[in-house]
C-alpha cells in the first residue's frame, strides 16, 4: 500500500514537471513574443515619426498616426503571445471585430470628421492664421483638430467647425497666395469731373506704401449706372492689409472727393467689395 502510494505520488509528481515544463517553455515563448513585439512596435512608431516629420506632415497627424500604428501593432502582438500559451483567439479576435463593427457604426459621423480630418492635414488647404471660409462661416483659424477646425471670426466669436462639413463644400482661402485684389467702386455725379476723380484715385494709390507695383493697379470707368458714373479702382495689397486699406482708402476717396468737388450720387450706391 505504501509503495503503491509513493508510486502514485511519483507519478504525479513527474506529471506536474511535464506540465510544468510545458508551459513554462510556452510561458517563455510568450514572454519573449511579447517583449520583442513590443520593441518592434515601438521602432514602428519612431520610423513613422521620423518619415512624416521629413516629409513636413502636420505634428498632430504625426502623433496620432504613430500611436495608433503602435497600438494596432501592439495589440496584434498580445494576441500572439496569448496563443503561444494555447489560449484559444479565434473567438476573442471575433470579438472585438464584432466590437469594432458596433463602435463604427455608432460613430459613423465622428469617423467622417475623422477622415476629413486626416485629408485636411495631408494636404493642407488652409493652415493655422489663415483668413478662409468654409463650412458656412469665415474666420481666421485658430486650430486645426483631428475631428473639428476651430475659427475666430471678426467679430472674435468662437466657431468650431465639423471637418466633414468644411470639407464637404468650398473652401476660399484668402492668405494663400499672400497678395489679394482690392476691388472697390466708387459712383461720382455725372456732372463731375471724370479725369480728376480718376486723378485723385491715383494719387491715393500712389501715396500709400500699402500698395504692390506688380500686378499694376487698374483706376477705369467701369460702367454708366442710372445715376452715378461708376469708377473701378483694382489696386493689389498683401493679404494682412486687405482690410485696414479698404476701410481707410474709402474714407480717404471720400474726403478727397468732397475736397475737390466731385459730386458723389445721394444715396450713394454701395461699394462694392468683390472677393477672389
Amino acid at each position: 500500500m505504501n509503495d503503491f502510494t509513493v508510486s502514485g505520488m511519483e507519478q504525479m509528481l513527474a506529471r506536474l514537471i511535464d506540465i510544468g515544463t510545458v508551459f513554462g517553455i510556452k510561458l517563455l515563448a510568450a514572454i519573449v513574443v511579447l517583449v520583442l513585439g513590443r520593441w518592434v512596435a515601438i521602432l514602428l512608431r519612431n520610423f513613422i515619426e521620423k518619415s512624416m516629420r521629413r516629409s513636413d506632415v502636420d505634428e498632430t497627424l504625426i502623433s496620432f498616426t504613430a500611436n495608433l500604428a503602435y497600438i494596432a501593432l501592439f495589440a496584434f502582438v498580445i494576441i500572439a503571445a496569448l496563443a503561444q500559451l494555447g489560449i484559444q483567439t479565434t473567438s476573442f479576435i471575433a470579438l472585438l471585430g464584432a466590437a469594432g463593427l458596433a463602435i463604427g457604426l455608432a460613430l459613423q459621423g465622428s469617423l467622417a470628421n475623422f477622415a476629413a480630418g486626416v485629408l485636411m492635414l495631408l494636404f493642407r488647404p488652409f493652415k493655422v492664421n489663415d483668413y478662409i471660409e468654409g463650412g458656412g462661416t469665415a474666420g481666421t483659424v485658430r486650430e486645426i483638430e483631428i475631428f473639428n477646425t476651430i475659427l475666430l471670426t471678426p467679430d472674435n466669436k468662437t466657431v468650431i467647425v465639423p471637418n466633414a462639413k468644411m470639407t464637404g463644400d468650398k473652401i476660399v482661402n484668402y492668405a494663400k497666395q499672400g497678395t489679394r485684389r482690392v476691388d472697390m467702386v466708387f459712383g461720382i455725379a455725372y456732372d463731375s469731373d471724370i479725369d480728376k476723380a480718376k486723378q485723385i484715385l491715383w494719387d491715393l494709390l500712389k501715396n500709400d506704401s500699402r500698395i504692390l507695383p506688380e500686378p499694376e493697379p487698374m483706376v477705369v470707368v467701369l460702367e454708366l449706372a442710372d445715376s452715378s458714373v461708376n469708377i473701378a479702382c483694382r489696386p493689389w495689397v498683401n493679404a494682412g492689409d486687405y482690410w485696414t486699406f479698404y476701410f481707410e482708402m474709402t474714407e480717404a476717396v471720400k474726403k478727397q472727393f468732397d475736397a475737390n468737388g466731385i459730386s458723389i450720387p445721394f444715396p450713394q450706391r454701395d461699394v462694392h467689395l468683390y472677393q477672389n
